[in-house]
């Protein structure tokens, strides 16, 4: 939680305002003070500053957000609703105007990110190969390796050793299955993005699919202890293949935090998938690294629950791949198998590995 400092805030005030300015008095609202530090400053108290521009006296108010539930518990969360905040105000008559928007560093100085408009990331270059390139070979025929084994061992042992991390936070478990039905790039905004009518797929089929799974987050929104470190897109697109069974990932999605089964759900999928566009049902090598993938996680992580959580996961993730949006070639053939396999699987009260061809009939 920053300390307000008035050295920090005249800066800050300085750099927006200009070099004669002079912090006169800063405090929380009814109150205030014209110390060094104001210690009683928490998130979510909104901190009057008063200051002389020249011969002007002017003061303005200070706003930031607590962490806490009703998602704001990233600092993601916060950055969201102050840069709303700004560009919003200005745009509703008889609002208050915000002057600035701006972040704290680390040593608790305060910086402008007013002239941001599109924001990004700079991430390091990994050299490797894309894991989608290995189901692609083995879609076209090619024979199985043993480097295609290890690298499905490696790739479950890696999710049940960071799932291994625990937090307590039982808002934020909730908030996680809230979101993997109602987030827009989850369940009911991957739904929406679907036309009015694709073939088979009807408003009265994407709805029973948003309810099912919304039946599903109640029936698990006690489970809070799962809640567990994730990477929160893990599909073959992300992980970078380096030489043998060295990997990297890419593109972690959507908190740091979450119910493991997002995770194994996502990469899973993906064998069935490439196996459906092959033979129109889970088998051969994609069967093989399907069901090696489910053991080696079981067995190493010691989650033997996780098959009681894994629906409304699979249920996303089949919206991704059935998608006209995302895969607008898809045969319709396959698109109808995953829909029964998304049906299939939440109408069952736990999932089995060994019945994924029984789930799209």
């Amino acid at each position: 939680m920053p300390t307000l400092r008035k050295q920090a805030l005249e800066e800050y005030l300085q750099s927006r305002f200009g070099p004669d300015v002079a912090l006169l008095s800063f405090g929380v609202i009814g109150k205030s003070s014209s110390e060094g530090a104001h210690k009683q400053y928490g998130y979510g108290t909104p901190v009057k500053l008063t200051f002389r521009v020249g011969n002007d006296v002017r003061s303005a108010v200070l706003e930031t957000m607590k962490p806490g539930p009703f998602g704001h518990e990233h600092m993601a969360d916060r950055a969201q609703a102050m840069l709303w905040d700004y560009e919003s105000y200005e745009r509703l008559p008889r609002h208050v105007k915000a002057l600035d928007v701006g972040v704290f560093t680390g040593t608790q100085k305060l910086l402008s990110v007013a002239e941001g408009r599109e924001y990004f990331v700079l991430n390091q270059w990994t050299e490797g190969v894309s894991y989608h390139e290995d189901l692609e070979r083995l879609a076209k025929g090619r024979s199985l390796r043993p480097l295609d084994r290890k690298r499905t061992i490696g790739l479950a042992r890696y999710l049940a050793q960071i799932h291994a991390h625990k937090k307590r936070d039982a808002d934020l478990y909730r908030r996680r299955l809230r979101e993997v039905v109602g987030h827009g790039e989850c369940i009911m905004g991957l739904t929406d993005s679907y036309p009015e009518r694709f073939g088979f797929i009807t408003e009265d089929l994407l709805r029973g699919i948003e309810e099912a799974a919304n039946r599903w987050r109640w029936r698990l929104r006690r489970q809070t202890k799962r809640l567990s470190q994730v990477h929160g897109d893990f599909h073959p697109w992300n992980v970078l293949f380096k030489k043998g069974v060295d990997f990297a990932v890419l593109d972690r999605s959507r908190g740091e935090w979450g119910e493991p089964a997002d995770d194994v759900t996502s990469m899973t999928i993906n064998y069935l998938f490439y196996s459906l566009c092959r033979w129109g049902r889970l088998k051969g090598s994609f069967e093989v690294l399907f069901r090696l993938f489910w053991e080696e996680y079981l067995e190493a992580s010691g989650d033997e629950d996780i098959v009681a959580t894994a629906a409304p996961f699979f249920a996303f993730r089949g919206l991704v791949l059935a998608s006209p949006v995302w895969y607008p070639t898809l045969p319709i053939g396959v698109r109808r198998t995953i829909f029964r396999f998304m049906e299939q699987v939440l109408a069952a009260p736990r999932f089995d590995p060994s019945r994924v061809n029984e789930y799209c009939g």
